[in-house]
């Protein structure tokens, strides 16, 4: 048995960037757009706990990156969505990124990663910061 996680946040993307993206889709040139958010809202899927963060994505869902604090670096966020909704990318101790998609509360979000990647990383505290 192992340690139990508090969960934060499990869940899909927020719904208005599906509804956006399918407004926007009614044009010609948004129909990849709209193509992207119906996937996402179909197959991604987001884990964020007090222990790790883990993203399930990818067609049909089969693609799954875990991430721990201790590896954070640095955070980066983007509103959307009139500020609804945002994108966030960690970028991690090796160097490669996670992109995290239509996060919904995004800037509730981004302080609870934020307070947990300073709790793991007290020498990254001003990296966190974009």
């Amino acid at each position: 048995m192992g340690i139990r996680e508090e969960v934060y946040y499990e869940g899909g993307p927020h719904i208005g960037d599906l509804i956006l993206s399918i407004l926007i889709g009614f044009t010609i040139v948004g129909l990849p757009l709209t193509v992207g958010a119906i996937v996402r809202a179909l197959w991604l899927r987001f884990r964020i706990t007090d222990r790790r963060i883990s993203v399930i994505g990818g067609w049909m869902g089969r693609d799954r990156s875990d991430v721990i604090y201790s590896e954070i670096v640095k955070i980066a966020k983007v509103p959307r969505g009139i500020g609804l909704w945002g994108d966030m990318v960690l970028t991690l101790r090796d160097g490669s990124r996670l992109e995290m998609r239509a996060i919904p509360n995004f800037r509730e979000t981004y302080d609870y990663i934020s307070e947990r990647m300073a709790a793991k990383n007290p020498s990254k505290i001003g990296a966190i910061k974009n």
